[in-house]
């Protein structure tokens, strides 16, 4: 099992989606790294040699910002607007969605789940 920032990344999968396993690489991202390192996106990950994982991690390190920095790095930009008390931080302050979307139905990943008023009746036609 290869190991690239962190990460066990499955055997059996084919290169590119294994990558996928690193917080802060994508497909595109996976796609870009095997192309520059010359590896068939068919190449499943226990086929890899030694040299070619030690050329993976070498990119990964000098170009992407990946797990736990980039983990770091978006928990401080949340801090940071929820400190300046802009909009966007009220909103994460709040817990609400910070995108735009409407909030009068729906949002219920953001805001959990629904909680009854009291003395609220539903009104009948």
């Amino acid at each position: 099992m290869a190991r690239i920032a962190g990460v066990n990344i499955p055997n059996q999968k084919r290169v590119p989606i294994g990558l996928t396993y690193i917080h802060g690489i994508g497909r595109t991202t996976a796609d870009k790294i095997c192309r520059e390192l010359s590896i068939p996106d068919s190449r499943r990950v226990h086929e890899l040699t030694d040299d070619e994982v030690l050329k993976i991690r070498e990119v990964i390190d000098r170009e992407y910002t990946v797990e736990g920095d980039l983990r770091r790095q978006v928990a401080m930009n949340i801090k940071r607007l929820t400190d300046l008390g802009c909009y966007r931080g009220l909103r994460h302050r709040k817990g609400l969605p910070v995108r735009g979307q409407r909030t009068h139905t729906n949002a219920r990943t953001r805001k959990g789940p629904a909680r009854p008023i009291a003395g609220k009746k539903m009104a009948t036609k």
